[in-house]
């Protein structure tokens, strides 16, 4: 999939990126107590496909949906089952997923975003910099983000249910 919006070329700049998308997603967390299912910044994580494709301006159909959000959330729980603490801090876990998006819409080979992610817990301070400075991207999300952020709720709200 060739994507509207250039992707970044350097691990720098998709810190920044990730800083920027992972302010996008945290600006939804109001949303969440307005719509019934309050969330914080440690589910943020599920955001990170529909801001991937905001980000990359790639329209949200159902399969780019799919593509991005079955790429994030398996690789999410494969992550967590074979090192549990690995993502537990929130702005990882969102780069994290917010890459695996990527990679789940050819947009980013494996090994490059091993590599970003790499960078990104290196660099977990200048990211975490970065999300305090409220670096922010240059347009606001869609008007269909309400629908979607509704179905992550309540995806949300199922996998807290099976946990128990």
């Amino acid at each position: 999939m060739k994507p509207k919006k250039q992707v970044p070329v350097t691990d720098e700049g998709w810190l920044v990126e990730i800083a920027a998308a992972y302010e996008d997603a945290r600006e939804a967390i109001p949303f969440g107590a307005a719509l019934g299912e309050p969330f914080g910044e440690t589910e943020l994580f599920h955001l990170a496909p529909v801001v991937a494709l905001k980000c990359r301006g790639i329209p949200r159909t159902r399969r780019n949906m799919r593509r991005a959000t079955e790429a994030a959330l398996a690789s999410y729980i494969a992550t967590r089952d074979a090192n549990p603490h690995s993502l537990d801090n929130p702005a990882v876990a969102f780069a994290f997923c917010y890459l695996a998006s990527h990679h789940g819409l050819g947009i980013l080979s494996e090994s490059r975003a091993d590599t970003v992610i790499d960078y990104v817990e290196r660099s977990r301070p200048s990211l975490v910099r970065l999300i305090s400075q409220g670096t922010k991207p240059n347009s606001p999300l869609q008007p269909a983000a309400g629908a979607r952020l509704r179905e992550l709720l309540k995806k949300l709200k199922e996998l807290r249910a099976r946990r128990g």
